[in-house]
């Protein structure tokens, strides 16, 4: 124990004497939480939307104030034309262009088939598709309370009065959701890289094989080298939750202490996989360029930007060897849903598991000559 002691002494010195990771420990966790959850989010406002409108009628002058009024969409007049749609379109000059055409609301007025047209630039296809429900919406709204407030009209409102509720997330706030799929990656980067490059720094430097020569054991070398990390890594994750919680009003349903249990069993798996990486690596080149590649892959397939369920089922079977993905779903259901230990057992097991491979062959492979 006494041993141990004096490693992480040494190494707690060694990581504030280091320039390169300071910045990485204090400055990563500030910008990653104001500029990427603000910058990194699906939601559409101010989508510059054309409206072309040929009807020139109470109805389409009110579908249009609703446009103008909402706060996903600017818009801009329109020229009836194929050249003027199809430029808007190319140009990105407009999200979409609506087309309300002669006679809409007379239509409408005597049950005679009729409808709206909108060409939306799909080369975003999530944006395309909530531009289109966004829409509906508004055009659905003015119809129903063009119907209410003419007593002459023959439009009629919905006969079903559909009455949702959003649970975790009532506001649909996108921050919400966004937020712990930062804090994520910002604990995956301090847990592997950082781990990483503490290593390979020694290898480097050559200081690493003093202690292969030492009487330091090799389990006792790595105890000291995973628990700074763990604690740096616990320690950036409460930084960013006050941040969070403070500038976003972040919800916090679920407990600190079982968050903290669960962090603690994914910093063991990324910390593992820190330590596998170098295990092969001679430079710090070839460990950035290794743990960006597995970084790259296990955040884009872990759900912070897309939806697991919607990836094909294949990709779905590679997220169970995928520590990002058990943590970014329990980190989510933690905080926003307040679930416990319990509800999330078979998360915390299968990470468990998964960590307990990864850190085994990590001790295995490091070799310790003495």
């Amino acid at each position: 124990m006494r041993i141990i002691l004096f490693i992480l002494q040494k190494e707690f010195r060694q990581i504030f004497r280091n320039r390169t990771m300071l910045p990485i420990i204090f400055v990563m966790p500030l910008i990653q939480t104001l500029v990427l959850v603000y910058a990194a989010t699906l939601e559409i406002k101010n989508a510059p939307v054309s409206i072309i409108d040929l009807d020139h009628s109470q109805l389409s002058k009110q579908i249009i104030s609703k446009f103008d009024a909402s706060p996903f969409f600017t818009v801009n007049d329109g020229q009836y034309s194929h050249d003027y749609i199809a430029g808007e379109l190319k140009n990105d000059n407009s999200k979409a262009v609506i087309i309300i055409p002669a006679g809409f609301e007379k239509d409408l007025k005597t049950g005679a088939a009729t409808g709206l047209q909108m060409n939306i630039n799909a080369i975003d296809g999530q944006g395309a598709g909530l531009i289109s429900i966004y829409a509906e919406r508004i055009i659905t709204a003015a119809v129903n309370q063009a119907a209410g407030t003419k007593q002459e009209a023959v439009i009629k409102p919905a006969a079903v009065d559909i009455r949702p509720r959003f649970l975790y997330n009532e506001t649909l706030n996108f921050k919400y959701f966004m937020l712990p799929g930062i804090l994520t990656i910002l604990v995956t980067m301090i847990g592997s890289f950082l781990t990483a490059l503490n290593l390979i720094r020694e290898k480097e430097m050559g200081t690493i094989e003093q202690i292969n020569v030492s009487p330091v054991g090799k389990f006792q070398f790595l105890i000291g080298k995973i628990l700074p990390f763990w604690v740096i890594g616990l320690f950036d994750l409460s930084l960013g939750i006050g941040i969070g919680m403070l500038l976003f009003g972040l919800p916090f349903a679920g407990s600190v202490l079982t968050l903290f249990v669960f962090t603690c069993v994914y910093l063991f798996t990324a910390i593992g996989l820190g330590i596998l990486v170098t295990d092969f690596a001679r430079t710090q080149q070839q460990v950035m360029f290794t743990i960006f590649f597995f970084f790259l892959l296990f955040i884009l397939m872990s759900g912070v930007f897309t939806s697991v369920e919607s990836m094909p089922h294949w990709a779905q079977e590679v997220n169970r060897i995928n520590p990002v993905f058990y943590f970014m779903k329990g980190i989510r259901m933690i905080m926003l849903k307040g679930s416990t230990l319990a509800d999330i057992a078979t998360v915390i097991g299968s990470l468990g598991a998964l960590g307990t491979v990864i850190m085994a062959v990590a001790v295995w492979q490091y070799r310790k000559t003495t």
